[in-house]
């Protein structure tokens, strides 16, 4: 049991990250009227389902506040005091961005048991033309320094996710697909999102929410798939919170629930 136990913990986290990698259709699509992100807090419940099975294994909160001309913003995941026990984690995704909310510094820090990581994205532009300088950071290995560039905007895990917020849902074509490009601390990936339209999504304590339902899925830069299909909710007001995240895990599913 601890294996297993181990392993959809571990992955349960890894995919409730993925709530800041809901991705933006990038610059194809109209921002709205700009959100005062100047200081928000949201908390979030993972919780793993396997048939009957639902066990809240982990917390998950995401912040932003304004510094300076721009803003820092940081999601953090841990396992809940039970399931540290079994196989504890911390991951932390930190991110500063500029005025009109584009990175510049990621970091992605993960620190799982006694494994710990450090990938650090630096971000410049040209015109519309992205590059990232990319660090990888491993105890007892050599330091991997990777450049990454795409002709287009690219993003990080956490800065697409405030993108997205402030998209035009109303102005959008249901079941069109909008791709961007991600770098994350060693590769490019590319987002393909599907914006599927209006719905009723259903709480975790059992309410109905009207939400704006999109699903992503990731592909490598050579066109391999490396995730499943990420379905996620967002809140019909102006603030376009991610109410619900649902992931597929090798056994079950992972939700991440939106905590009032």
């Amino acid at each position: 049991m601890t294996i297993w136990m181990k392993t959809w913990i571990r992955n349960s986290i890894r995919t409730a990250m993925a709530i800041a990698a809901v991705v933006a259709m990038a610059a194809i699509m109209p921002a709205r009227a700009a959100v005062d992100y100047s200081n928000e807090h949201l908390n979030y419940e993972i919780v793993y389902q396997w048939g009957p099975i639902w066990k809240h294994a982990a917390n998950a909160s995401l912040s932003i506040k304004r510094s300076g001309d721009g803003y820092r913003a940081m999601l953090v995941g841990q396992t809940r005091s039970w399931a540290d026990k079994i196989y504890p984690v911390r991951d932390t995704l930190k991110c500063t961005l500029n005025s009109s909310l584009h990175p510049v510094r990621y970091e992605k820090i993960t620190h799982e048991k006694s494994y710990y990581a450090l990938d650090v994205v630096e971000f410049s532009y040209n015109g519309s033309a992205t590059t990232g300088k990319c660090t990888r950071v491993r105890p007892g290995k050599e330091t991997i320094h990777i450049t990454l560039h795409s002709p287009d905007n690219a993003y990080d895990m956490l800065s697409v996710f405030y993108l997205l917020r402030r998209m035009k849902f109303d102005s959008m074509a249901k079941n069109a697909f909008y791709k961007t490009t991600i770098f994350s601390g060693k590769e490019k990936e590319t987002l393909a999102i599907k914006y599927i339209g209006q719905t009723k999504v259903k709480m975790r304590n059992g309410t109905k929410r009207d939400a704006i339902h999109v699903r992503f899925t990731f592909t490598t830069d050579n066109g391999k798939l490396s995730s499943h299909g990420i379905d996620t909710y967002l809140s019909t007001d102006s603030q376009h919170i991610p109410l619900v995240l649902v992931g597929k895990l090798p056994v079950g599913e992972v939700k991440v629930y939106y905590k009032d």
